[in-house]
């Protein structure tokens, strides 16, 4: 019998979906770091004689870990998913099960994590996403609380157990099984009176503060995809205003600041992002004009409602290089534009982008390319 194999026990693991997310055959909704953090936490919180409302999950993708503990009988379980497609497929996948309404959906926040004795965390790729993590569990789980937090072998580092320890007195690394292995946390050290997120910096040359929680992409940084689409704010015309995957919300606020009478919206799938958007707005004196939403692919925007959409997609999914997220976003803005409305896309140039944009949105024009990033304006067909 394989580990995995063990691990599974009876749990049908292979049932579980990614979707709403992109489903593609190199890609599935459970891996062995969801198998080994369930059967151990499983272990302590029996040893320990935990209840469910004992137990905290963060970063479950799809589901995996917070439905094998419902099936095992800890219901209760507060579980904090960043992605939206994330907890849509939890929903799902319960239903799925039978175990819907077993779990207690939270944000990354106290309500999360008071009193909480036991926290598995499916390891993030950034180290500021693992900090802020780290912090939270500190500063408001239970005193005794034991943190599991497993990854592929492959993608953790020494710098983990060095933000886990600033944040925990004891930090042991567990064998690998699978090629997966555990970092458990204990006795939580005293925390500073302010969380360190987010942390924002101003960028004197665009005229922006960019604030950002630990999982936002580029931090408070300006990524240049982004820092060369702005270069072209003055070419846009001026109506309502969608930023379709908003990361931290530099294009939703620069293009507010740039068009004053503009209603302007910012979207992202990424609680964390959305956080992110919203703070910096406040450090905009934009709080009151410009919103933001934590949601798929602008899944709440009504069809034809947007003038303009500023888009720069995604091409990874996790630890997977993958179009899809990309794509979708560009149908997602197919979708909100009025006819004649203008979609603005930045993109890196290896990519086969405009031709998908002429598929989904309409006629597709190049308006600027560097060495390594190509913008393009695309008008909605009738």
């Amino acid at each position: 019998m394989h580990d995995d194999d063990r691990l599974a026990g009876a749990f049908p693991y292979e049932r579980l979906r990614r979707y709403p997310d992109v489903e593609a055959p190199n890609l599935q909704a459970w891996d062995a770091t969801d198998l080994l953090l369930a059967e151990r936490g499983m272990a302590d919180a029996s040893e320990r004689r935990l209840a469910g409302r004992d137990i905290a999950v963060i970063g479950d993708n799809y589901g995996a870990l917070a439905l094998r503990l419902a099936a095992a009988g800890f219901t209760e379980v507060r579980v904090h998913q960043d992605l939206a497609t994330g907890r849509e497929a939890l929903s799902r996948n319960a239903e799925e099960l039978g175990l819907s309404e077993l779990q207690v959906p939270c944000e990354l926040d106290g309500r999360l994590l008071t009193g909480a004795r036991l926290v598995l965390l499916q390891l993030p790729r950034g180290l500021a996403e693992l900090e802020e993590y780290a912090d939270a569990v500190a500063r408001w789980a239970a005193p005794d609380v034991v943190l599991l937090a497993g990854g592929r072998t492959k993608h953790m580092t020494l710098a983990m157990n060095e933000v886990l320890g600033a944040s925990f007195e004891v930090v042991a690394a567990e064998l690998a099984v699978r090629k997966s292995r555990l970092l458990v946390a204990s006795v939580p050290r005293p925390v500073p009176e302010r969380p360190p997120f987010p942390v924002c910096a101003t960028h004197d040359d665009v005229g922006l503060t960019l604030c950002a929680h630990g999982a936002a992409f580029a931090g408070s940084r300006l990524d240049l995809g982004t820092r060369f689409l702005l270069g072209f704010l003055d070419r846009m015309p001026s109506g309502g205003a969608v930023d379709l995957g908003c990361g931290t919300g530099a294009l939703a606020a620069a293009y507010a600041l740039a068009h004053p009478e503009a209603v302007v919206v910012a979207t992202d799938r990424s609680a964390a992002a959305a956080r992110s958007a919203r703070a910096t707005m406040e450090a905009n004196g934009l709080a009151g004009r410009v919103a933001v939403e934590h949601d798929d692919a602008a899944a709440s925007r009504p069809d034809a409602s947007a003038d303009v959409v500023l888009l720069n997609p995604p091409f990874h999914l996790g630890a997977s290089v993958h179009a899809g997220a990309g794509l979708r976003l560009i149908e997602a803005a197919a979708r909100i534009l009025r006819p004649g409305g203008e979609l603005w896309t930045v993109y890196n140039s290896h990519l086969d982008y405009r031709r998908q944009l002429r598929i989904s949105v309409g006629r597709t024009s190049i308006e600027g390319q560097s060495g390594k990033f190509t913008v393009t304006r695309s008008l909605r067909r009738p």
